[in-house]
């Protein structure tokens, strides 16, 4: 069976020592995610990125450089392909109309050094976001995220 593909821009905002992600809760379970989106026709990935957290969460940012790759082959009605874009924090966007993901609750800044203990998905990111900030180095394209694989947990 053929799905088609697509493209998610997604925005990785560090500020001292946190990450800024989307709660969301379902079934009285909670995890978060990273803001960001589908890209839409024409639209280039950085335009897309800038986009949607503006969408989901009222900020302006400015998108850096490309810093992960991790596609979802399965599990969704299409292939996903999540393009990871280290941004800068510019500033909240006054009376912005937000336009929230499905069970989106909310939003929080979460401290990188525990990342791998959080529930940030997909988790191949944790580790790899931990070693990105601490100036390690780190793997760009992170392959394919599985419903049920591992945590990430050290």
């Amino acid at each position: 069976m053929e799905r088609p593909i697509r493209n998610a821009a997604k925005a990785l905002i560090m500020k001292d020592g946190k990450m800024l992600v989307i709660r969301i809760k379902d079934n009285d379970e909670e995890w978060y995610i990273m803001p960001g989106g589908g890209q839409e026709g024409e639209e280039l990935l950085i335009d897309a990125v800038c986009r949607e957290v503006a969408e989901e969460m009222a900020m302006e940012v400015i998108p850096k450089e490309l810093v992960f790759v991790i596609e979802g082959i399965h599990g969704e009605a299409f292939h996903r392909v999540d393009l990871v874009f280290l941004c800068e924090y510019i500033r909240e966007i006054p009376n912005a109309v937000l336009h929230r993901d499905t069970n989106q609750i909310g939003y929080a800044w979460i401290d990188i050094h525990n990342l791998n203990h959080s529930k940030l998905y997909p988790s191949k990111l944790r580790r790899q976001i931990m070693n990105l900030y601490e100036g390690k180095p780190y793997k760009v394209y992170l392959g394919n995220e599985e419903v049920g694989d591992p945590e990430c947990l050290e």
